[in-house]
This record gives C-alpha cells, sequence and structure tokens, in this order.
C-alpha cells in the first residue's frame, strides 16, 4: 500500500484564496491572536508528517489485530498506545481546545483539514482524539468552571480522553426511550446506574482516565439530562483516585474500524457531575454534536483522499490492453489510466473530493464565525451552521463510501484482497453513514427543520448569496455559471413545493429529504468547483491552474445533471412510497 501524502497545495490554496481564511481570522480577534496563514502553514506541514511517519504506518496492523477485551480493560493493537502519546505529546488533540485551559487555540478552518490528513492516514486511531476533542468542546460550553478547570487541561493534553454515551439498545435515533438513572446526592453530584451501547472509545488503554458524557432521566422526569462521569474518580487536587463503577460489558465487534474501540458501557451507581441545566442535556449534547457530525463527514472525505491516491497511483501502474486508438508509445500494453472508463471512475473521485474538502473548509469557517463573532455575523453563521452541518456530515460520508467502491473497482480483482488496502477503506468507512445519526436522519434534519423549519428563509439567504458570487467570477464560462445559478434556483422551487404540502402531507419531508439533500450537495459542490477555478486562474503554478480547469468542466458537464434527478425524486413527492401496505413489504 502507497504511503498516505496529504494534498497540501488544495488545502493552503482553500484556506488563502477561496475561503478568505487570514481575512476571517483578523476579524475575530479570539483567534487572531493565536493563527495568521503563516502559522497554518506550518502547523499543515507537520500535521501531513505526522500523518504519513505515525499514523499510516500503524494503519494495516490495526486493522489485523484490532482491539481486544480482556478482563476488564480493552487493548489497543501494537504501536498505538505509542502513538497516541507522541501525538498528544504534539498537542495535536487541544488544537482548537481553549489556550486559557492548556488547548493551541486554532481555528476549526484549519482543524477540520489536520483531521482530514489524520482520517486518510488512520480511520480508527483517529477517532480517539476526535470523541475527546468533541467532549472537551461540550465541557467547555456548558460544565461549570470547576469542572472545565478540573478537566479540560487533562483532557486537552490527550493525558485522559473523552467519550459521549448516548445509544441504548432500545433508544438508538429516539433518545426519549433512555433507561440510565440519575439520582441526586447530597453534595451536589448524582449517582449513574444504566448501560450504553456503541460506545466509541468508552475504554482502551491509551490514557489513564476516560471521561465520559453520559445522557440520563433524573428521578419523575421525561426529559433528558447530560452528566460527566470520569472512569476514575478525581479528587479536589485533580489527583485520580478509585474506581468510579464505570466498566466495560463487552466490545462490538464490526465490519470496519476493528482498532476502534466500540463499547457496550455499565455504569452502577457511578459518581457524575450535571453539565448544563437539568432536562437540557440534548441542547448542551449538540453544541458538541455539530462538530462531531462534522468530523464523521470528514471521516468519508479522508477516505475519498486516501482511495483516489491509491487507484491513480495504481491504474498508472497496472498495465492492461491498449488505449482504444492504439498505444501512444506502441507497447504491447498500456496503463490502465489510458482507458476511458477508468478515468472517469478516478475523475468521479477527484471532484467529489476537492469539492467535499471546501464543503468541509466553509462549515468550519462558519463554525468559527458562530463561535467567535459578533452581531449579525455570528447569527448569520449560526444559521449557516444549523443549514450545512447535516449536508456535510451526510454528503460527505456518502460520497465517502462511493469512493471507496469505485477505487477498489479500479483495482479490479485485486481490490477485493486484503493484501492492497483497498478493501480496508471500504470497511472503515461503512459506519460513516450510520453513526452521530445516520444519513437518512441527517436529510429530515436538513429538509424538516433547517429548510421547511423557517419556511426557507435560511436555505434562501444561502443560495442568494451563492448566486451574487457566481456573478462576480471573471474567469469562468457564463454558461456554466448560468447553469448552477438556474439549478439554485430549482433548489429553493422544490423547496417551496414541500414546504406548502409539509402539513397536508406529513409523510412527504420524510420521503424525499435524502434526494433533497443529494440534489443541494451536488448544486453545492457545482458552486465550489466554479469558485475554485476562477480563484485559481491566478495560481503561481500553471499546472494547478490547469487541473482545476479540467476538473470543473467534467464537473459541471458530468456530475452536476445528477441534481436534476434528485430534483425530480422531490417533486414525485410521497404517495408512490407511501401508498402500499403495510402488508405486502
Amino acid at each position: 500500500m502507497n504511503p498516505y501524502q496529504a494534498p497540501l497545495a488544495e488545502m493552503k490554496f482553500l484556506l488563502d484564496k477561496v475561503f478568505d481564511a487570514p481575512q476571517t481570522w483578523a476579524s475575530l480577534p479570539a483567534i487572531a491572536e493565536h493563527v495568521d496563514m503563516d502559522t497554518a502553514v506550518a502547523i499543515m506541514d507537520e500535521a501531513d508528517k505526522i500523518s504519513r511517519e505515525l499514523l499510516h504506518p500503524i494503519n494495516r496492523n490495526g486493522d489485523e489485530q484490532g482491539v481486544v477485551h480482556q478482563d476488564d480493560k480493552v487493548i489497543t493493537p501494537d504501536g498505538y498506545k505509542e502513538a497516541y502519546n507522541q501525538y498528544a505529546e504534539g498537542g495535536w488533540v487541544g488544537l482548537c481546545g481553549d489556550p486559557e485551559l492548556g488547548g493551541m487555540g486554532m481555528p476549526k478552518m484549519l482543524g477540520v483539514l489536520v483531521d482530514e490528513m489524520a482520517y486518510s492516514a488512520c480511520n480508527a486511531f483517529t477517532l480517539y482524539g476526535s470523541l475527546t476533542a468533541g467532549a472537551a468542546l461540550c465541557i467547555n460550553a456548558h460544565g461549570s468552571e470547576a469542572l472545565k478547570e478540573k478537566y479540560l487541561p487533562q483532557l486537552y493534553s490527550g493525558e485522559w480522553a473523552g467519550a459521549m454515551d448516548m445509544t441504548e439498545p432500545q433508544a438508538g435515533s429516539d433518545l426519549r426511550g433512555i433507561r440510565t438513572k440519575a439520582v441526586p446526592l447530597d453534595d451536589g453530584s448524582y449517582s449513574i446506574t444504566g448501560s450504553k451501547i456503541f460506545i466509541t472509545g468508552g475504554d482502551h488503554d491509551l490514557t489513564e482516565n476516560i471521561i465520559h458524557l453520559v445522557l440520563a432521566k433524573l428521578p419523575g422526569s421525561k426529559g433528558i439530562s447530560l452528566f460527566l462521569v470520569p472512569k476514575i474518580k478525581v479528587d479536589d487536587t485533580g489527583n485520580l483516585g478509585e474506581s468510579n463503577g464505570v466498566t466495560v460489558g463487552s466490545i462490538e465487534h464490526k465490519m470496519g474500524l476493528k482498532a476502534s474501540s466500540t463499547c457496550v458501557m455499565n455504569y452502577d451507581e457511578a459518581q457524575g457531575y450535571l453539565i448544563g441545566k437539568p432536562n437540557r442535556g440534548l441542547v448542551c449534547m449538540f453544541t458538541m454534536m455539530n462538530y462531531e457530525r462534522l468530523a464523521i463527514g470528514i471521516q468519508g472525505l479522508g477516505t475519498s483522499q486516501a482511495a483516489y491516491q491509491m487507484a491513480a497511483d495504481y491504474a498508472k501502474e497496472r498495465v492492461q490492453g491498449i488505449a482504444a486508438g492504439g498505444s501512444p508509445t506502441g507497447a504491447d500494453s498500456d496503463p490502465i489510466i489510458v482507458h476511458g472508463d477508468v478515468r472517469r471512475m478516478l475523475l468521479n473521485i477527484r471532484v467529489l473530493t476537492e469539492a467535499g474538502r471546501a464543503l468541509s473548509v466553509l462549515t468550519a469557517k462558519q463554525l468559527d464565525i458562530a463561535k467567535y463573532g459578533e452581531g449579525e455575523a455570528k447569527a448569520k453563521a449560526s444559521r449557516y451552521v444549523g443549514l450545512l452541518t447535516p449536508v456535510a456530515k451526510a454528503f460527505l460520508s456518502d460520497r465517502g463510501l462511493d469512493a471507496a467502491i469505485t477505487a477498489q473497482q479500479v483495482f479490479g480483482g485485486h481490490g477485493y484482497i486484503r493484501e492492497t488496502g483497498i478493501e480496508q477503506l471500504v470497511r472503515d468507512t461503512r459506519i460513516a453513514q450510520i453513526y452521530e445519526g445516520t444519513n437518512g436522519i441527517q436529510a429530515i434534519d436538513f429538509l424538516g427543520r433547517k429548510v421547511a423549519g423557517d419556511n426557507l428563509a435560511a436555505l434562501t439567504e444561502f443560495v442568494n448569496e451563492s448566486i451574487a458570487k457566481l456573478a462576480d467570477l471573471q474567469h469562468v464560462d457564463a454558461e456554466q455559471i448560468a447553469k448552477v445559478t438556474g439549478l439554485f434556483e430549482k433548489i429553493l422551487t422544490a423547496g417551496a413545493v414541500v414546504n406548502d404540502n409539509k402539513l397536508t402531507s406529513p409523510a412527504l419531508i420524510n420521503s424525499v429529504a435524502v434526494d433533497f439533500l443529494d440534489a443541494f450537495g451536488h448544486v453545492l459542490y457545482g458552486y465550489f468547483w466554479l469558485i475554485m477555478s476562477d480563484a485559481a486562474v491566478s495560481h503561481s503554478d500553471e499546472d494547478f491552474s490547469s487541473q482545476k480547469r479540467y476538473l470543473s468542466d467534467f464537473y459541471i458537464n458530468k456530475m452536476l445533471p445528477k441534481a436534476e434527478y434528485h430534483l425530480a425524486q422531490v417533486l414525485a413527492g410521497d404517495e408512490t412510497v407511501m401508498t402500499m401496505p403495510e402488508s405486502l413489504f
């Protein structure tokens, strides 16, 4: 398997030339004092090195060996603990954390690119740090000052890990049915009793303590509250004490991500501490979920980039058949990259991957402004975060699996065997469409809450702003601008049809949501390709500029028409979906 190489030129181009990161950071004082473009470039260069030299070498063995549940411990594969120690010592866990409590204070616009590199290099390993960063974010946003001071420095440093504990056997997507109980104690803490399933990073041997964020119900309450529950108790001086009644029931035996521990967790009168207000646990958790759902989308994006590199390298090396018009070198056989169908597959992966990276950076930009901005800029960014987060999670992870499978097809029979490594990408990325809210639920959230929930106000605002930016482009074809603009307008028209009928056809949103999200995603990618192609005209590397033009033309001509198909599905409504009697299924 070829070593991973981060697409650093692409990443720097997006930050500097497409999304105006230096200007954005300069406008946000909380960020400006910690980062400029030179700092960001240095961090990306180091992240590339870490991904190639530290994370990618443990990827294959981690999959082969997996985690082991032994007695009351979960043991990670050989090399994981050493890699984690080096990763934590480098400050990568706390990259975007609060600098006043030990984090590095970097913007999410930079963080998503570092995350992508890590996911490309080793999906399973990266999840451990991602969950810790998410738990720290939630504690910082909603925890008391005492909790923040007691737990955040060790989470940012990587000494302790974090996990979020939501799902129960009877309560997955609908958390109202959870049974885990929290009983108030005299000292202001709570006694937590219950079980959770599918807990990523629920237990492992990478850190000396794991801080669980557990959803539970207070006595007599139908509401859900959030509690911080350490595996090992922590005294008032920050020292570890006795076990806290948090144990591993078992680990899941999964299709992929075998080096990432996924646990059944049991709480037997474990001592916990309330985060936020009683019965407002989901509100607290969803502060983290916006970031975590973006992170899972980036898991799909990282897979796409790794899959493209592997497939492109293989296509240049694998000799099979002769070019349709005759071998350009006169050889008896040519590399398979000369064949139209192989080129089609590689181009499909590449255009979706590079536009997907733009989606990740734009979403992160809105998260940064929503967190650190002020006034209307902050309010608008918050609206855009709500709009873009379900799209980033679902569309990126769906396209990630598509990319892995397409890359596997480039390998032919060699893609189905373990030695090439491409089949691991297929297995590892499949879960990204399922966890952190299935992609169907993301689509329902997008269309039902974020589009129809405010009668298209946020979507209309975003679309109009995007159309205005397209109108200002100077170096792309006017006909292509018209195509994307027209499809944006059709998105609004289809959204209006759904909105007008949402009350009289209650199953409509649920039935057409995935197609609506996919239509929007494909149009949004067309928008990204035009603004990237326009920005690349002035790039110092002529090959880079040419690549963007070729790839943009391919996307607009070959991929963008998919939006029309999905819009037709939306406008076909829900009747043929819902009319067949349940007994006939």
